[in-house]
């Protein structure tokens, strides 16, 4: 495994406000940054806004603002919710930044030099509301509708600068056959395939219908298609579009670990962005992992509806239970696999419950009770020399399967291995009934080395689950080891019996049970 880590999130476009969309995807990219940063890793997490475009031009000039003014208020929220959700991104490109600008327009510039890049005319349909041209042949299995929207498709004609996509289209093919896991999950990678397998075709990638966004360099009243634009941000954060080729030592990141997109962009990422990495001779990301959406009571979430889950309702839920739970269901119960997830404040209440409450507030608080009861708030001693109860070994085991659940974006694994620990700690508890054990002081040693084993094993389960609950967890490295274990290298975080005999363990209550669910 290197010892460099890069993840990115799409960048969000700005002509709305968050929402739980946005919310998941960069809560999901934060766990993973979170648990490759326990592992040692140098991690680089990039995320940030889309600025530019027509839909942006037109909601400014309804507002009787300018684009740049609706682009700033509406970043400016992008960049709240970040602190809000306490996420820890290394970086917030937006594409109306100089330092974007300057390098798209010098990588365009290279892209027109190597003959990747021609002037041509488009007839076919336009998608007003993402932009995007479609030839006849797409736009009749669309049905000569939006996929996103539902809108219709607006016959078009117009000059533009291509793309040469069908140039790349069998080093493509030879790309997937070689790397199996490029795209995932597979239910995305065999849609891609199956649209490659019908052609593909050059892709305009500049604009003459508006005027907001980065001028093509010798193509006055051209500016660079919104998607181009967005997608060269993966590159330009790390300063990849320089004269020197990097900015300071960023460059070390590259190529991506893991872009994270929803399954509505895959196209995009999987295919036009590769191909435009091809030409601009750079390495591709090791892999584009789509996830699907969030409904809410079983329909498609609409404002129209009410049940659109936006950042005022999301604030309501982490007030109500804590931004630990929101960020545990939505690493958890999110869509990060092929099926959507359906989001619904009775399921979210039951999830807090059963796992929060029950087990991983529950479990630490009956062992450190009863090392308060029995003795005297300090950690006693483990005579089980020869085998720990077994423990070691299964803390060990959860730690190898958690690393490679880590490793290949496997949140629900990840988070299961540090559940099943405290479970297993539970079924133990029940199974050798240290509070019996404790009426007879005969049995004093035994009931010492069962809470010591407690204690050591529920400590390594909070170092698996603090990618996912960060703040409570830290609260649990407290009690049961102290601080100075949070930010010590992987090895001893993770190691089993590293609380010292004697050391306080304290008593703690992490999430208090809440009787009523909030309404979407």
């Amino acid at each position: 495994m290197s010892t460099t880590a890069y993840i990115t999130t799409p960048i969000y476009y700005v002509n709305d406000r968050p929402h739980i969309g946005h919310a998941y995807t960069t809560t999901i990219c934060d766990v993973w940054a979170r648990g490759s940063r326990l592992m040692g890793r140098d991690v680089f997490f990039l995320t940030g806004t889309d600025e530019h475009g027509s839909k942006v031009e037109k909601s400014a000039a309804a507002r009787g603002v300018t684009p740049q003014q609706l682009a700033d208020e509406n970043a400016a929220e992008f960049q709240r919710v970040l602190a809000t959700f306490a996420l820890t991104n290394s970086d917030f490109i937006r594409t109306t930044q100089p330092r974007h600008e300057q390098q798209v327009q010098a990588m365009l510039t290279r892209l027109v030099d190597s003959g990747s890049v021609y002037l041509g005319t488009f007839e076919g349909w336009y998608d007003e509301g993402q932009e995007e041209y479609h030839t006849e042949t797409r736009a009749r299995e669309l049905e000569y509708k939006s996929p996103i929207s539902g809108k219709p498709l607006i016959r078009a004609t117009e000059q533009n600068y291509y793309f040469k996509l069908s140039a790349f289209a069998e080093r493509l093919a030879k790309h997937f056959a070689d790397h199996p896991t490029f795209v995932r999950p597979n239910e995305r990678a065999n849609e891609v395939l199956g649209r490659l397998r019908d052609g593909l075709q050059d892709v305009p990638i500049t604009r003459t219908n508006f005027t907001w966004g980065i001028a093509m360099p010798g193509a006055p009243g051209h500016v660079v298609y919104v998607w181009i634009d967005a997608l060269l941000n993966y590159i330009t954060a790390l300063g990849l579009g320089t004269a020197t080729g990097s900015d300071g030592d960023r460059a070390r990141y590259w190529p991506a670990d893991y872009h994270v997109v929803g399954k509505e962009i895959l196209w995009f990422h999987a295919v036009i962005w590769p191909a435009l990495l091809m030409a601009l001779e750079l390495p591709l990301p090791k892999c584009v992992y789509a996830h699907s959406f969030w409904i809410a009571n079983g329909q498609k979430m609409s404002k129209s509806l009410g049940n659109f889950v936006d950042l005022p309702t999301i604030e309501g839920f982490t007030q109500q239970y804590g931004l630990d739970a929101w960020r545990w269901y939505m690493a958890t119960q999110g869509p990060i696999a092929a099926a959507d997830s359906d989001f619904n404040a009775k399921h979210f209440h039951e999830i807090y419950t059963y796992d929060l409450v029950n087990t991983v507030g529950n479990c630490p608080s009956r062992i450190g009770a009863m090392i308060a009861k029995y003795f005297e708030g300090k950690l006693p001693p483990d005579s089980d020399e020869a085998s720990h109860g077994g423990w070691p070994a299964i803390c060990e085991a959860s730690v190898r399967e958690w690393e490679q659940c880590i490793a290949s974006f496997d949140l629900h694994g990840a988070a299961r291995t540090g559940m099943d620990l405290l479970r297993k700690l539970d079924a133990f508890i029940n199974d050798t009934e240290p509070f019996k054990l404790a009426k007879d002081p005969a049995n004093t040693a035994r009931l010492g080395s069962i809470l010591n084993q407690c204690a050591q094993t529920v400590r390594v389960a909070g170092v698996l689950l603090e990618p996912f609950m960060p703040q409570k967890m830290e609260e649990l490295a407290r009690a049961f080891g102290g601080v100075a274990a949070i930010g010590t290298q992987w090895t001893a975080r993770a190691k089993y019996g590293s609380i010292a005999v004697g050391h306080p363990i304290d008593k703690l209550a992490l999430y208090p049970r809440v009787e009523r669910a909030v309404v979407v």
